[in-house]
C-alpha cells in the first residue's frame, strides 16, 4: 500500500485507546539487558522497526533475545562480552541503536564491526559519539563521509577514565556513554558541554540505569559512574506505553472532538513526552487520570499557544498538524535539533502545511502556524491532498490526526497518506488502531440516532 485514505469520524468521541510499548524505553532496556551478565525478561516490549534491528544485531553478535509464547522477550545478558566481535551491523534509521550499539560495542577489548544504516541515517549526525569513542580508544573510519554512517568499529577497550561530551545535536550520545560506562574496567567520568537537547531522555537513561542496578551520580555537568550493573532483582522489567504515540490519540479531540483514554500510566513515568497532555490543558482541555490511564477531553473553547518544546520535541509535530483547526496563531520553538533527525521535521512539516493553505513562518529554530481554514476546504474540495511523509513515521501519524477532522461536514475524506507503512518504525498498527476507533465511534453515533 503505497497511499492511504484518511476517512473522517463522523461525531464526537469516547475512545480508549491502545499504544505500544515505548521506543524508547525498549531500546534503552534492551541494551542494558545485553550489559547484564544474566537472562533479563522484558514485558510489553514494543515490536517496531527500531526494535527489531537491534534483536537483529544481538543475534549477529551470537547474543539470544528471544520471545515466549506470552510476548516476553528474554535477552541473555552477556555483560558486554558476546561471542562474535566480528560482524556486519545495520541500524536501518533508529537514532538509539545507531548511538548505543556502537558505545556499547567500544567497550571490546578487540573486534571489528561494519556499521551502515539507511540512507537517512546517512544524515544523522554522529560524529559526536564517534569522536568520543576515538578518544576512548577505538579506531573508527567512516568510508563515505566523516562523522556519518557507514563506518568500520574496531574497539580496543576504553583507555581514559575522563570523558568530555558534546550532546548539544543528539541527546542519545550522551545516553548511549552512560549506558556503557555501566561496564567500563574502571569508574568513569563524563563531563558535558555545551546544551543537551531533549534533557528528559537523559534522565529517563540515568533512571533506567538506576533500574538495572548501576551507581551513578551527578554534579553539576559531570556523571561519575561506578561500574556494575546486576539487573532488576527478580529478572523482569516492564516497559510503559509509549507517551510519543500516545500524544496522537491525546489530541484526537483536537480534531473530532469528545475524549480520548490512553494507559495505564505509572505515577512516576519515565517519560517527558507526556508533557504533551500540559500542552493540551494549556489550549483548554481537560485532563483526567484514573489508575493511570489518562483522558483528555475536549469541552470548551480552545486556544492556541506559543511554546517551547526542546525537552519534548517528537510530539512537536502533533500540534503542528492540527493548527490549521485552531483559532489563532501557533508558536513552536526550540526544535532546531529535529532538523537532524528522521528527515528535517521542520520543514516536512512546513512543507505538507503549506499544501493544505496555511500561513508558515519558518526559522532554524521554530515553526509558525496560521490558520487559513477556508483556503484549506478550498484546496481540498475536489479531490484530497496528498500529504508526504518524508519516510518519518511521525509526520505520517500526525496528519492521519489531521485528515480524521470532517473538514468538509459530509463525511467526505481530504487527506491520503503517501507510505503510511514507514510507521513500521515504532508503531506498525498506527491506521489499524485509528481505523479501530473510528468504526467505533461511528457505530456508537449510529447506536444513539
Amino acid at each position: 500500500m503505497n497511499e492511504l485514505l484518511i476517512e473522517p469520524f463522523g461525531a464526537p468521541i469516547a475512545i480508549q485507546a491502545q499504544v505500544p510499548g515505548s521506543k524508547s524505553i525498549s531500546n534503552r532496556a534492551l541494551i542494558l539487558a545485553y550489559l547484564t551478565d544474566k537472562p533479563i525478561g522484558l514485558l510489553n516490549l514494543l515490536r517496531s522497526q527500531d526494535t527489531d534491528v537491534l534483536r537483529e544485531a544481538f543475534n549477529k553478535l551470537g547474543v539470544s533475545a528471544s520471545e515466549a509464547d506470552d510476548g516476553t522477550v528474554t535477552v541473555n545478558g552477556c555483560a558486554g562480552r558476546p561471542p562474535h566481535t566480528e560482524a556486519d551491523l545495520y541500524v536501518a534509521n533508529a537514532g538509539t541503536v545507531a548511538r548505543f550499539l556502537p558505545a556499547a560495542l567500544s567497550l571490546l577489548p578487540s573486534g571489528d564491526f561494519r556499521m551502515d544504516g539507511s540512507e537517512a541515517m546517512h544524515k544523522r549526525p554522529m560524529a559526536g559519539l564517534l569522536e568520543c569513542l576515538k578518544t576512548l580508544g577505538s579506531r573508527v573510519d567512516c568510508t563515505v563521509k566523516d562523522g556519518f554512517f557507514p563506518f568500520r568499529l574496531r574497539p580496543s577497550g576504553w583507555q581514559p577514565d575522563t570523558l568530555t561530551v558534546d550532546a548539544s545535536r543528539s541527546s542519545q550520545i550522551l545516553s548511549g556513554l552512560l549506558i556503557a560506562s555501566t561496564r567500563a574496567e574502571r569508574p568513569m567520568r563524563l563531563r558535558l558541554v555545551g546544551e543537551t537537547v531533549s534533557k528528559p531522555f537523559v534522565e529517563m537513561t540515568i533512571r533506567m540505569m538506576e533500574q538495572f542496578g548501576a551507581k551513578i551520580d551527578r554534579d553539576g555537568c559531570e556523571y561519575r559512574i561506578t561500574p556494575g550493573l546486576s539487573g532488576p532483582s527478580d529478572g523482569l522489567y516492564t516497559i510503559e506505553p509509549d507517551a510519543s504515540a500516545a500524544s496522537y490519540f491525546f489530541a484526537l479531540p483536537l480534531a473530532v472532538g469528545g475524549r480520548s483514554t490512553v494507559g495505564a500510566f505509572p505515577a512516576q513515568s519515565l517519560q517527558g513526552d507526556l508533557a504533551f497532555v500540559d500542552v493540551l490543558e494549556r489550549m483548554g482541555l481537560t485532563k483526567t487520570t484514573t489508575a493511570g490511564a489518562i483522558t483528555i477531553e475536549s469541552s470548551g473553547p480552545i486556544q492556541s499557544v506559543d511554546i517551547d518544546f526542546n525537552a519534548f520535541s517528537d510530539t512537536f509535530l502533533t500540534l503542528a498538524a492540527l493548527a490549521p483547526l485552531l483559532p489563532g496563531t501557533t508558536r513552536i520553538r526550540g526544535i532546531g535539533h529535529t532538523r537532524h533527525q528522521e528527515t528535517d521535521r521542520i520543514h516536512a512539516m512546513a512543507t505538507e502545511l503549506r499544501k493544505l493553505g496555511q500561513g508558515i513562518e519558518e526559522t532554524e529554530n521554530s515553526l509558525t502556524i496560521t490558520p487559513n481554514r477556508a483556503e484549506m476546504v478550498a484546496r481540498t474540495a475536489s479531490s484530497p491532498t496528498a500529504i508526504d511523509t518524508y519516510d518519518d513515521h511521525r509526520v505520517a501519524m500526525s496528519f492521519g490526526i489531521l485528515g480524521s477532522h470532517d473538514l468538509h461536514g459530509d463525511g467526505r475524506p481530504w487527506l491520503t497518506i503517501r507510505n503510511p507503512e514507514c510507521c513500521g518504525k515504532t508503531f506498525p498498527k498506527f491506521f489499524e488502531e485509528l481505523a479501530r476507533l473510528r468504526s467505533s465511534a461511528n457505530a456508537e453515533t449510529t447506536t444513539h440516532e
